[in-house]
């Protein structure tokens, strides 16, 4: 089950974080992965790993926000089975204090960053007239959550688009789906931690945690495995969906 021998999968962000679970679990499961990162480090940390384990990998090095670098390098690669939107930035901040500059660097790489991958992939796909896209939206995109008002408004698009591409490419055979993790214990909630709450990381790494109702984070390769059965054939009548991965945060919080 879950075999993706002979896919061709790209996943931004995977360098780190979930995007780097997602790249182990699809070569562990067969497929040629191409870890596109705007870290040249990262990605190739990552395609090693995959290699020592006797994966397929490949670097991509990319910066999602420029749409021309993009669209020149998908259409290097060919065939492209499977599209994972992993790469997103976050920001803490109000309506009335995130400023412009802010506001445009997240909606550069976590809005627009998409749609420059689904503008560059969905093409070779319908060549095809089959694939895979699954996008990183965020339970941020339904509920409200302190102090995220930039980052809440970039995953609400997400959810957006991902519904508008399953409903448009249904002719094509491509599937486009989306998951909404709660919090997730990644590299980036430890820098998050030390730089805001120097010495006090631990007492906040708990409170945070004990915001899921199954009292931790999730971890990446917990979402990894949603993302691998959302893009594999067992997943084929499935399509315009979003996925809570959150602990039981959207539906049990009182």
């Amino acid at each position: 089950m879950f075999n993706l021998t002979n896919k061709n999968a790209i996943v931004t962000g995977g360098g780190s974080g979930i995007g780097k679970a997602v790249c182990m679990l699809f070569a562990k499961q067969g497929a040629a992965v191409y870890v596109a990162d705007i870290s040249e480090a990262n990605a190739a940390e990552t395609v090693n790993a995959i290699k020592n384990e006797g994966g397929t990998a490949y670097p991509l090095v990319c910066d999602v926000t420029k749409q021309q670098d993009v669209v020149e390098l998908y259409n290097k690669l060919g065939r492209i089975d499977i599209l994972v939107n992993s790469a997103g930035i976050s920001h803490i901040g109000k309506a009335d204090n995130t400023s412009e500059a802010d506001f445009d660097r997240i909606y550069q790489v976590n809005v627009k960053g998409i749609y420059n991958c689904l503008f560059a992939a969905i093409p070779i796909m319908k060549q095809y007239k089959r694939g895979v896209i699954l996008n990183m939206s965020s339970v941020a995109a339904i509920a409200g959550l302190s102090d995220r008002f930039a980052y809440s408004m970039s995953k609400g698009a997400v959810y957006a688009m991902t519904m508008s591409v399953a409903k448009d490419y249904l002719d094509d055979n491509i599937r486009c789906n989306c998951i909404s993790p709660g919090r997730v214990h990644t590299p980036f909630v430890d820098n998050f931690l030390a730089k805001n709450y120097p010495g006090k990381e631990q007492e906040m790494f708990e409170k945070l945690s004990k915001s899921q109702p199954i009292g931790r984070m999730g971890t990446p390769a917990e979402i990894a495995f949603l993302v691998l059965y959302l893009c594999s054939e067992e997943a084929g009548f499935i399509t315009g969906s979003d996925y809570p991965i959150d602990g039981g945060f959207l539906k049990l919080n009182t």
